[in-house]
């Protein structure tokens, strides 16, 4: 077993950023986990952490080790969990991640819900507009938007994504309705975060490229709606973020026969393992049951989000 608390040593230490970090997460002294550290590549034959006065970083061959150390990790606590408790218990502090604005909106809300049917798990929500790298972070798992192409995670549609144009009745009366894209393009203050640009729209003559532009640069999607809400410009944004702001009125659609790709929705995103660990498993069937094809965000939509129009055929 010393070999296997080395591994778990070693995981820690690369998910805290430090050894003094890590030392405290396991109630051992800076002292001993660079010992143990030490031990592993000692054993290993190869250096699997560069270390300076202030961080760590991964070699080549610490990243593959790490890679394969954690889905080890997984699998000793699915079995554990399976021998003691059962494999629908869940237990343990599960790390997952987030975009911003639709964790603060759509996780944390019902994050009470889930841990009163889950008591033994704790749950450690990271957010940001980053596109972070679950393994090399130590992630469980991290809910993203996205049109998912990478074959080495795993991926588990939980609801669409309806993301459409829009813009405040202020800023319509003030520059007018756009009447097609390149009016849309040439007349319009277009509003994106920086890893929004350009826009990808599916119209009457299928996909189409819009390039953004605004006075405004950010990296921040919050930072974009805020400016959407001030009469700013026209935005593309999801229901799932302004569908309250629709219904009542405070945004109009824009071209409403664009949106963006359909292939676009909300996905669970985890590491591919054999056994999937039962805490992992329980949040994502959670997220699943609370979104679904149709979710909550989406009421009283129906007739905005119809299918955008395709050209006729002359």
């Amino acid at each position: 077993m010393s070999n296997l608390t080395d591994m778990e040593i070693f995981a820690r230490v690369v998910g805290a950023g430090s050894m003094s970090a890590a030392g405290r997460e396991m109630d051992l002294s800076p002292a001993v986990v660079s010992k143990r550290i030490r031990r592993l590549e000692d054993k290993l034959g190869t250096r699997l952490l560069q270390r300076t006065t202030r961080q760590i970083a991964m070699t080549e061959a610490g990243q593959g080790f790490y890679e394969r150390v954690i889905a080890i990790l997984a699998s000793v606590e699915e079995a554990e969990e399976f021998v003691t408790q059962g494999s629908a218990q869940a237990r343990g502090t599960l790390k997952v991640a987030a975009s911003t604005s639709f964790g603060r909106l759509h996780i944390a809300p019902h994050l009470g819900k889930f841990l009163a049917t889950n008591p033994d798990m704790n749950v450690s929500l990271d957010l940001s507009d980053d596109f972070v790298d679950i393994v090399g972070e130590g992630y469980d798992l991290a809910i993203r938007i996205a049109e998912l192409s990478d074959s080495s995670l795993v991926a588990r549609r939980l609801a669409p994504v309806h993301r459409v144009l829009v813009a405040s009745p202020d800023y319509l009366a003030r520059h007018g309705m756009p009447r097609s894209i390149p009016d849309l393009m040439e007349n319009h203050v277009t509003l994106a975060a920086l890893n929004q640009d350009p826009w990808k729209l599916v119209g009457p003559h299928g996909l189409e490229a819009v390039k953004t532009n605004a006075p405004i640069r950010t990296n921040s999607s919050e930072v974009v709606r805020e400016c959407l809400l001030a009469g700013m410009g026209v935005a593309l944004r999801s229901s799932w973020d302004i569908g309250p702001e629709l219904r009542e009125g405070k945004l109009r659609l824009v071209l409403p026969e664009y949106r963006a790709s359909k292939d676009v929705g909300l996905y669970a995103v985890y590491p591919s393992r054999q056994f999937l660990p039962a805490k992992v498993r329980v949040f994502i069937d959670f997220l699943a049951s609370l979104y679904g094809s149709s979710p909550y965000w989406d009421a009283r939509l129906d007739l905005w989000l119809a299918p955008p129009r395709r050209a006729k055929a002359s």
